[in-house]
């Protein structure tokens, strides 16, 4: 159903392959158009297949409300209250926003690609909104892909990656259309958080990539992959939950929302820190040939350009809300450490950093480094070698006061989108966040999709990273070194 325009706002039409879209363009001139499909719809003999083309529609398609979202369930408990879930009914959710300057010709592109363990997440997401890129003289794309056993099962009779499959569709999508919008399908940059920072750095990692993008920027999530084997764990755990095989055939008869509940039966107490199931991309195809970190500092992707970076205390948005730092016990602790071989000289080099800190500290601080920022270190020193385009690191340190959650993972999106008086991220920020470092990540991240450069030295031997923070964002050389080198 349409909705008409608020006060103030009018309509803008545009024509690309599938037909006519009218979508709405605010007050300030922006202009937005919302739901368009850019595969068909999952479902039916498309289901747990790699996405095809939408067949189009006759007349003009109203584009001013948000599409449907992939299944899914809310997060759990206190998470939910931080990170909020959209639900919106309907088969078409291969679909994306577009956002653009009044009479756009020719800009940048950024492309949004959104987090949530590959379980979660949407381009419906108030938080998401494009306006603020727009603003400033870049066209926005949001993307929906499909999630959980949908996007990402290892099934007999079935392509595995297809949540992957849908991302590169969309970014196929952006190449053949986005200039109907005023983009330039040269100057395009995809950008991530969490999943989809994963999900972006795999397609780094493909000899492709230059065909789709010509920037990258990767926060809070370095590329991964598991073994088939082990990415269909979780597979066979659902099938086990709903009394059927994993296979294609089985999997289809199984209503989605069917299927979301077993997934959350067999996923509880799991976080991506702590471990336990949870999906994850699978090597062996095509589209993930190898591991992609592996390919990456192999020379893979070389010609793109990437901004890379983390938060200082990711794991504290998995460790305050449940409780989780202060039950770090000794035989908890022992065992993490024994799991990821964290041995007496890198612990004594954390111990040394941080003085009084307990082992639920601890214990974050080294899953934080172990799961991101040593795995971002390795890749940018990795490019130093390779005569391709530069690389830029950052760290976000800014530290909310909300729940004590400190510069934990996401606390850096609502800065990024410039969205803090926007009341989509006060669950995380509290009320009074401040601007001026919303003006500065933002803009970066706009500086980096025009030209290249975010406004830092590009990484080097010294180990150049801009840290975030407020009052003052500065770069600093080589942060925590004794912590990183103590891994060898």
């Amino acid at each position: 159903m349409s909705v008409p325009p608020e006060a103030g706002q009018g309509r803008a039409t545009v024509t690309i392959s599938a037909g006519s879209l009218r979508g709405v363009v605010a007050a300030d001139g922006i202009r937005r158009w919302l739901g368009i499909p850019y595969a068909a719809a999952p479902v039916g003999e498309s289901r747990f297949e790699r996405p095809t083309a939408h067949r189009g529609w006759a007349g003009v398609r109203d584009a001013d409300t948000m599409g449907p979202t992939a299944p899914q369930a809310p997060y759990r408990g206190a998470l939910g209250e931080l990170l909020p879930t959209v639900v919106i009914e309907g088969d078409e959710y291969l679909n994306l926003n577009v956002w653009a300057p009044a009479d756009a010709s020719g800009l940048p592109v950024m492309v949004w690609v959104h987090g949530g363990s590959l379980a979660h997440g949407a381009n419906a997401l108030p938080g998401y909104d494009g306006a603020a890129f727009a603003r400033d003289g870049v066209v926005y794309v949001a993307v929906n892909y499909r999630l959980a056993s949908e996007g990402f099962s290892v099934l007999d009779g079935a392509p595995g990656n297809v949540g992957l499959a849908d991302v590169v569709a969309a970014l196929r999508w952006v190449q053949a259309e986005i200039a109907a919008f005023g983009g330039d399908p040269a100057r395009v940059t995809v950008f991530g958080e969490s999943a989809g920072s994963i999900l972006l750095g795999a397609l780094v990692a493909h000899p492709d990539a230059g065909t789709l993008f010509a920037r990258a920027i990767l926060q809070s999530g370095m590329p991964d992959a598991l073994p088939s084997a082990k990415a269909g764990r979780i597979t066979a755990l659902v099938a086990e939950r709903l009394g059927r095989t994993a296979s294609r055939a089985a999997f289809a008869e199984v209503a989605p929302d069917e299927l979301v509940a077993a997934e959350q039966a067999v996923t509880t107490g799991g976080t991506p820190m702590t471990g336990g199931p949870g999906f994850a991309m699978a090597i062996g195809d095509d589209l993930v040939p190898v591991h992609p970190l592996e390919a990456l500092v192999a020379g893979a992707g070389s010609g793109i350009g990437l901004l890379l970076g983390s938060n200082t205390e990711e794991y504290r948005l998995w460790f305050v809300p449940t409780g989780l730092l202060d039950r770090v016990g000794p035989v908890l602790f022992a065992g993490a450490r024994l799991k990821f071989r964290i041995g007496r000289r890198i612990l004594a080099a954390y111990r040394a950093a941080r003085p009084g800190a307990g082992r639920g500290e601890l214990l974050g601080a080294l899953a934080t480094d172990l799961l991101v920022r040593l795995p971002i270190n390795r890749l940018a020193d990795a490019r130093l070698d390779g005569g391709g385009a530069p690389t830029h690191v950052y760290e976000f340190a800014w530290r909310s006061p909300v729940r004590d959650l400190g510069a934990a993972h996401a606390m850096e999106l609502p800065f990024v989108f410039d969205g803090l008086d926007s009341g989509a991220w006060t669950s995380l920020t509290g009320d009074t966040p401040p601007q001026s470092l919303a003006d500065e990540m933002h803009a970066a991240w706009v500086r980096f999709a025009k030209t290249g450069d975010p406004g830092w030295e590009p990484w080097d031997a010294r180990r150049p990273v801009r840290v975030f923070d407020a009052p003052t964002t500065t770069t600093v050389l080589a942060p925590r070194e004794a912590e990183r080198a103590a891994w060898g």
